[in-house]
């Protein structure tokens, strides 16, 4: 186990986790890291089996090693929640996130990508990341919630904020905090402005959402509209970028990617080869056996779904980018009662993103040096120099 070094604030690790990763599965399946303090679990058998197993393997101090707390609850509502309390909110947060009401976002999704497409294809080279991929979820996530154009800048700027981190630290930055605590108000206001004057928007959805009698209190929803506004806007900017990046870097690929009826598998080959987010963790409530070695309870366990989907046992030659694959058994969005709420919308804004592009131009795209962003959780590029062609 000790000839594996495995630290998720590295930013080495963050350039490529994937050969690490693979020493992990095949070296210590279950490997400790003593400094940091957590377990962690690659192989996908493993993996799937935790994961869905939440009364031995708890939210109950939240998904992440830095925000490790007893409190998490109040913080981050049904996402730090165990079955049957986290079944019932679940229940209530999902009465204003239908397959209907994200249905019903495609003809929006498609006006709004055109819009920032347009201006990008007139200069002919731009960032897709600042340009594209970061604009787009971010106009999607907040008509949905209700946010207002005017202050979709100031969010924008206070998630980045929230999730910057220096290297090799495993604390929290000030700046990080007050953004986080920026978040908060104005979501909180915002909340407060729809009990006043409701409007079709998924925060008034939430505040009229009941199950016998049981609803959503105002720091649940504020949860919630937090979570959509940094977790959803980052995951679905990453997963573009890295499936623009992805195809690029692998032409045989793009050639798949730009025939007709393949978008879907573009985007899901992405989500396996490359997920934006790597982990998620844990607490162990009971002493639990994993490959010959106890873990006590009360430790922190981390499941990295990336490594689970490069797993050779389950995905063959994991490391080829090949859009033929089947990729059915992939973990990105998690599994079980924790199986990701926005995994639909995700998809959905990643799929017609990527049509709009295959539609509007030439396959044969360039890419200059991209930058990464570096997170322990979520990967993906700062970003990527574009130079298209009307097609």
């Amino acid at each position: 186990m000790n000839d594996v070094l495995y630290d998720p604030y590295d930013f080495a690790i963050h350039d490529d986790p994937y050969p690490t990763y693979a020493a992990m599965r095949e070296r210590a399946p279950l490997y400790r890291n003593a400094d940091v303090d957590f377990w962690a679990l690659t192989r996908h058998a493993d993996v799937y089996a935790a994961a869905r197993n939440p009364a031995v393997y708890s939210n109950s101090h939240g998904v992440s090693l830095e925000l490790w707390s007893p409190d998490a609850r109040k913080r981050s509502s049904f996402i730090s929640m165990d079955p049957p309390d986290h079944t019932s909110f679940r229940a209530l947060i999902s009465r204003g996130f239908t397959p209907r009401r994200v249905a019903e976002l495609e003809p929006r999704i498609r006006e709004i990508t055109r819009g920032y497409l347009a201006a990008a294809i007139d200069r002919g080279t731009f960032d897709f990341v600042t340009d594209l991929a970061t604009p787009i979820p971010v106009d999607v996530i907040s008509e949905l919630v209700g946010v207002p154009a005017a202050d979709r800048g100031d969010l924008l700027g206070w998630s980045n904020a929230v999730i910057a981190r220096e290297e090799g630290s495993t604390a929290i930055s000030p700046e990080s905090t007050t953004a986080t605590m920026e978040i908060v108000a104005y979501y909180g206001q915002l909340v407060a402005d729809r009990r006043r004057h409701p409007g079709d928007d998924l925060v008034s959805a939430l505040l009229e959402a009941e199950i016998d009698g049981q609803r959503l209190t105002d720091r649940d929803i504020v949860a919630v509209c937090m979570l959509l506004g940094i977790a959803g806007n980052e995951s679905t900017t990453k997963v573009l970028a890295n499936a623009w990046y992805q195809a690029a870097r692998h032409p045989d690929q793009r050639t798949i990617a730009w025939t007709p009826g393949r978008i879907g598998s573009w985007v899901e080959e992405t989500l396996r080869y490359d997920s934006s987010g790597q982990m998620t963790a844990r607490l162990v409530t009971e002493d639990v056996q994993w490959h010959g070695t106890t873990v006590p309870a009360g430790s922190r366990m981390l499941l990295i779904f990336a490594a689970a989907n490069h797993d050779p046992a389950v995905f063959p030659d994991p490391e080829r980018y090949d859009l033929n694959r089947d990729t059915s058994r992939m973990l990105t969005f998690g599994t079980g009662p924790h199986f990701c709420l926005g995994a639909s919308l995700a998809r959905l804004e990643t799929r017609i993103v990527l049509e709009e592009l295959v539609a509007a131009v030439a396959e044969d795209y360039d890419i200059g040096t991209p930058t990464r962003m570096h997170h322990p959780n979520i990967r993906g590029l700062a970003s990527l120099p574009t130079t298209v062609k009307p097609s």
